[in-house]
């Protein structure tokens, strides 16, 4: 059974429309809820079974009457006076929710039945195994005293990234036999120690309520451990969320039901305790139908490895049956993210400003840089958990292209001849199908010709026509084009009917000579554009943006080339004028992304390295960048040209256009939970070129067209609106294999919308 003394989100008006309550049930993906009249007075139930129950003896169904005329008005409820024992009794696999009623039937609450797995909720937080585990800052008591000390400490849990601050409250008189005199002495060498310690950070109610209003000034949760009856009371009289049990009270029974009888969620550490002891602990909760959260944990300061015990949690969430986590007091945050690994919900460490104050606290605590690389461990970590399924990442994928073998033809093979094991090779890249398919090609005939070494691909083993794309005319709005290379453009350029030929250049193209790749009278009747390398020779990435001032160096001389290389390929096509240059502009690092203000310094370094580049007959456009990028068979960070609001702003104060990319700006969005349609007006106005691909998750770029998470629909028209005269190509990875297929497969998807 759980207790929820905040029952908002079951209520409605009677007043209200069916459809209302319909809409509310489904909200919070209940099936039940309370209707009260003007005077808050309880009217009835509204359950879906009632709502089903009503449709089929309607011959006309009106969804606009009010909720009133249908509402179950026999239902079974309890009283505030009722004890949890005779509450949880009412409630059974037909009655799963029952309002807890005063005197005047006004709700004071709802009683539930637990479902199985489920979270506790503080707050805008849910701490279960399928969220982000929720991370507690203790300050306890090492604000010293000093308001001005707690409110840095809270602002450094900020800037931390940590989910809740956390204090303790102790009335000193009523918790201590000598009334918390820290000069007795009759007390032994440890409690005068304590005492000392407790008698100098002690806060007012007054300065404590204003460090738990500072909490909600800077947007993080404050809760608070208190040690005594007396603390609890001035605690709810505030309205704290939740509570925190000390390990040193979880045999204090009387603590726990006081607090327990509130039907707040309540953290409990085990540390100091036995198995038995927590088990009378879990069972005042479930007699209360409170929320709980347990926590592995061992009181000394600092805790010695050996006595940790964190293995310990898979006992501990067996014998309590609800969300575990652990509290730590051991040195450095190592063993918070074993815990992580471990299946921890909630991780709570003490934060200190200054690990060398006086207090046991302090020296078991982490400094602010500390906590928050251990926040950034701790989410990495969580990621690195994944969902348990086997999966290829896309990094992987690439990887896969370059490092593995597929399956290539040792000779010449005209389309209908049989396919026989001898012609048959294993040879790097692994561009096409893999060794493991081999089975599967022998005794198929050819769906084309083959010439010696070609590679097979996933087409040459389908069955039926419809599995070979063959390129074609396509009915588009927009200039179009494919990317191609220098040993594919002219077969490319007499497939379909482009408006311009788009070249992915590597740093190897750079160095052959143009006479050598196009005859000296040969011109097509189509414009081009150029799509710089990212990679230079002796692994230089292009970053003209870069901190260093011999890489921007390198940079700059390597994007003049590429201009020049642009400006000679202009006889070669009739319907060039100034070509664009696609540019991925850097800004990458290898640890974490930059802060805002870091990124406008390097904004003004990209724009004075693209001023001493001569751009005469060219037009070089900027692409916009996904947050994780992959490079020499990793991942990165990018930091330019990735949030829309700065790109605007560089694009407006040096005068560039843009090549949006979609796919990288799908990523984005979907990363930093931006809106995609707010994106895409803020940079739509400033885009020549589009990119367009399907993307997946926060690095999953260059998917196939309606194979991710993007409406190409509803993309269409927005792209219509922000930047209907921007030109565009399909870039699909790996497109270009088997004459183009991925490229003719996604037209054949956009034809119409584009």
């Amino acid at each position: 059974m759980i207790i929820e003394r905040n029952y908002s989100k079951y209520v409605i008006s009677a007043e209200e429309s069916i459809v209302s309550a319909i809409n509310k049930i489904i909200d919070f993906e209940g099936s039940t809820i309370i209707a009260l009249d003007a005077n808050g007075v309880m009217q009835g139930l509204f359950t879906k079974g009632d709502f089903l129950r009503w449709t089929v003896k309607q011959e006309k169904i009106d969804l606009s009457q009010p909720i009133s005329t249908l509402l179950n008005k026999n239902y079974v409820y309890a009283k505030t006076t009722d004890e949890p024992e005779t509450i949880k009794a009412l409630l059974s696999a037909k009655v799963k929710l029952i309002p807890i009623l005063d005197h005047q039937k006004r709700p004071k609450g709802i009683a539930r039945l637990k479902q199985p797995n489920e979270g506790v909720r503080i707050g805008d937080f849910t701490i279960s195994e399928n969220h982000p585990a929720f991370v507690i800052a203790e300050i306890g008591i090492n604000h010293n005293g000093s308001v001005e000390t707690g409110k840095k400490l809270i602002d450094a849990c900020v800037e931390a990234g940590a989910d809740s601050a956390k204090f303790q409250m102790r009335d000193m008189e009523a918790l201590y036999v000598n009334a918390g005199n820290a000069n007795d002495a009759s007390e032994n060498l440890g409690s005068q120690y304590t005492l000392d310690v407790l008698s100098r950070s002690q806060l007012s109610t007054e300065e404590m309520i204003e460090l738990f209003d500072y909490c909600k000034q800077k947007g993080i949760l404050p809760l608070c451990t208190p040690w005594d009856v007396t603390s609890l009371d001035i605690l709810e009289n505030y309205g704290m969320q939740a509570y925190k049990v000390a390990s040193a009270d979880l045999t204090n029974h009387d603590l726990l039901i006081e607090m327990a009888k509130t039907n707040k969620p309540i953290i409990c550490s085990t540390g100091m305790s036995t198995e038995q002891e927590v088990l009378d602990a879990v069972q005042i909760f479930q007699r209360f139908g409170t929320p709980y959260v347990m926590l592995q944990c061992n009181s000394t300061y600092p805790a010695p490895f050996k006595d940790i015990n964190l293995k310990y949690m898979n006992r501990l969430q067996e014998i309590a049956n609800c969300p575990i986590g652990y509290s730590g007091h051991e040195r450095g945050y190592h063993v918070v993210m074993a815990a992580i690994a471990l299946g921890a919900n909630l991780v709570e460490k003490h934060i200190t400003l200054d690990r060398n104050m006086q207090g046991n606290d302090h020296k078991v605590s982490l400094e602010p840089n500390e906590f928050q690389d251990m926040i950034k461990q701790i989410r990495e970590v969580e990621e690195s958990l994944g969902g348990g399924e086997k999966r290829v990442s896309q990094g992987e994928l690439m990887n896969r292209v370059t490092l593995a073998k597929s399956l290539v033809i040792k000779q010449d093979l005209k389309a209908g001849e049989v396919i026989t094991a001898e012609m048959l090779d294993v040879k790097s890249p692994g561009r096409g199908l893999q060794p493991n398919y081999k089975n599967e090609l022998i005794g198929r005939k050819a769906k084309h010709d083959f010439k010696a070494g070609d590679f097979f691909y996933p087409a040459d083993i389908k069955d039926g026509e419809d599995t070979v794309v063959i390129a074609r005319n396509y009915d588009v709005k927009r200039p179009w084009g494919v990317p191609v290379r220098w040993y594919d453009y002219k077969k490319m350029a007499a497939k379909s009917n482009l408006d311009f030929l788009e070249f992915h250049l590597s740093f190897k193209d750079m160095d052959q000579d143009l006479n050598t790749i196009f005859a000296k009278d040969e011109v097509y009747d189509l414009d081009y554009t150029v799509h710089s390398p990212d990679t230079f020779a002796g692994d230089h990435l292009l970053s003209p943006s870069h901190p260093d001032k011999a890489h921007r160096a390198r940079s700059i001389k390597e994007l003049q080339r590429v201009v020049d290389l642009t400006n000679a390929l202009k006889p070669h096509f009739s319907k060039a004028t100034k070509p664009f240059i696609i540019a991925s502009m850097g800004g990458f690092t290898r640890d974490r992304l930059l802060h805002p203000s870091e990124r406008k310094a390097r904004y003004e370094q990209l724009a004075e390295s693209l001023a001493e580049v001569d751009q005469t007959g060219v037009e070089i456009i900027p692409q916009t960048l996904p947050p994780f990028p992959w490079y020499f068979g990793g991942q990165l960070y990018l930091n330019l040209f990735v949030d829309p609001y700065d790109t605007v702003e560089f694009c407006e104060t040096y005068g560039y256009r843009l090549c949006l990319d979609i796919s990288h700006a799908k990523l984005a969005c979907n990363h930093f939970k931006w809106s995609w349609e707010k994106y895409l007006s803020l940079t739509g106005p400033y885009t020549a070129h589009l990119h367009i691909a399907d993307s997946e998750g926060v690095d999953g770029e260059g998917l196939q067209i309606n194979e991710g998470g993007i409406d190409f629909v509803a993309l269409g028209r927005a792209l219509d609106e922000y930047c209907p005269n921007a030109w565009f190509i399909p870039e699909i990875w790996q497109g270009h294999e088997n004459d183009g297929e991925g490229f003719w497969k996604a037209m054949e998807r956009l034809e119409g919308m584009y």
